[in-house]
């Protein structure tokens, strides 16, 4: 993902309005323990010891009843979106909170960027830190658990393009041969592994015990696509070693990464391996939950529909409850389908999608979550 903050949003911002007290009380008691009217006995359902499905919302223009009314209504009850301006203050981010909750909807992950010459190490750096310090801060008194951020030169979006899939859906391309030979920019330059290493571990030095202190945790998000090389620049986080480095450099629960088992497919390991050696050491911040189907690792896959990649999707599932895993699991990355092609224009990958596709991922991630814990019961 990238920082800035250029998310593909689940759900366009709308103009925020009063929310009603009475809004969704059913829901709201479903956040507290209580069980919604509606709610039969046949499956399982997300509880505090469970993964949390969850999408994106738009939190820059205030967040509106009918935007919350439209993450309900597909049974999701925890969103995450991309922060503001930097430094964060409580005051700024509590009316989103605030209002997401009365609706009984929970901000679980927030991202932040706009510290480029940290990254890059360049002076101004620590100003910048001081702000994300300030940032993390406000995360915590607010209630907002994780702050989820990425730490490339450069995002290698130049080796995205268009396929088309299954009855002329969208799906996105990746192939490296796009862009190897692209040159570095002059506003980022050209950084080695020893620099990008050098910067984060001065930058995690300086953020984890502020994190720690306000109860937030952080998420670093891998490199993706895991190309060797961006504009010249390596990626630190485009292969399991640096992920594991990255949890080594400062050893705390505050110092997680967000686990894409996408990711992890497209640098050719196995997601389930993966996912025990991070969740066990309970560094798995956050989740993505996406299925790619790879040609070459590292270098050449797609991001076709969740149910027909190369990763098991289920047994991912299924870990993820054996280790009790209980933030945020993002099903990211929806393919274009017709139906939000007509009520375009779709914005973000090339071949993404929009609402319809969000609601088929987060269906599937929904299916499979509830199969996982009927078979851990019965287990």
């Amino acid at each position: 993902m990238a920082s800035g903050f250029s998310r593909r949003n689940l759900l366009k911002g709308m103009a925020t309005t009063a929310l009603v007290p009475a809004l969704l009380p059913a829901v709201s008691s479903a956040q507290s323990g209580k069980k919604p009217w509606w709610l039969g006995d046949g499956m399982p359902q997300e509880s505090p010891g469970t993964p949390k499905i969850a999408c994106a919302i738009s939190l820059s223009e205030g967040v509106s009843e009918e935007a919350i009314r439209s993450v309900v209504q597909i049974g999701v009850y925890h969103v995450l979106g991309g922060g503001p301006e930097l430094p964060w203050t409580a005051s700024r981010l509590r009316p989103a909170v605030d209002k997401l909750k009365a609706g009984g909807v929970t901000l679980g992950n927030l991202m932040i960027g706009g510290f480029p010459n940290t990254i890059c190490g360049k002076p101004g750096r620590d100003e910048e830190i001081e702000k994300v310090r300030q940032s993390i801060q406000a995360a915590g008194q607010v209630g907002i658990p994780v702050v989820e951020y990425n730490f490339y030169a450069h995002r290698a979006m130049e080796g995205y393009y268009e396929e088309t899939g299954r009855g002329s859906a969208g799906l996105t391309g990746v192939d490296y041969d796009r862009m190897k030979e692209l040159p570095p920019l002059p506003e980022e330059g050209a950084h080695t592994l020893e620099e990008m290493w050098a910067n984060l571990t001065y930058f995690l030095k300086a953020v984890i015990p502020v994190a720690e202190k306000a109860n937030v945790r952080l998420a670093l998000h891998p490199n993706d696509p895991p190309f060797p090389t961006s504009r010249g620049s390596q990626q630190i986080m485009a292969t399991l070693a640096g992920w594991k480095h990255l949890i080594e450099i400062v050893d705390s629960p505050s110092n997680g990464i967000t686990f894409d088992c996408g990711v992890t497919q497209e640098m050719g390991e196995d997601p389930v391996e993966v996912c025990r050696y991070f969740g066990s050491r309970d560094r798995i911040n956050h989740m993505h939950y996406r299925n790619p189907h790879v040609m070459k690792p590292y270098v050449k896959y797609n991001e076709g529909f969740i149910d027909e990649g190369d990763v098991n999707m289920f047994s991912v599932m299924r870990e993820l409850v054996r280790l009790k895993y209980s933030r945020e699991l993002y099903p990211e990355h929806p393919r274009a389908l017709d139906y939000d092609r007509a009520r375009g224009p779709i914005k973000g990958y090339p071949g993404g999608g929009g609402y319809a596709g969000d609601l088929y991922d987060i269906a599937y991630a929904k299916a499979m979550l509830q199969a996982a814990l009927v078979l851990e019961r019965v287990e």
